[in-house]
């Protein structure tokens, strides 16, 4: 009898352990969903951020000839923003 208690007793302990792992990988599916759709958010806001760059390079290249210096200096600033805004699109990414 001791020997079909212990069977018992390992089997219950096994059920447990096996539904608790469950658990744990429904978990873990839904952070990696929520990482994956973060990744997707960050890679749209990226390339967005990239065609942005571009106009602002485009409207530089304009200005540069034509423009005051003032013009210049918001078109630099601009720019700035711009870079910082994708220096840390590029840090989410990478974390």
């Amino acid at each position: 009898m001791k020997s079909l208690s212990t069977l018992e007793n390992n089997l219950q302990e096994l059920l447990t352990q096996y539904a608790l792992l469950q658990q744990q990988l429904a978990e873990l599916t839904r952070e990696n969903e929520d990482q994956r759709e973060e990744i997707m958010r960050t890679h749209a806001e990226l390339v967005q951020l990239k065609d942005d760059y571009k106009h602002l390079e485009m409207a530089h290249a304009l200005l540069a000839e034509n423009a005051d210096q003032e013009q210049r200096d918001r078109v630099k600033q601009r720019l700035t923003n711009l870079i910082a805004q994708v220096d840390r699109a590029l840090d989410v990414l990478t974390k």
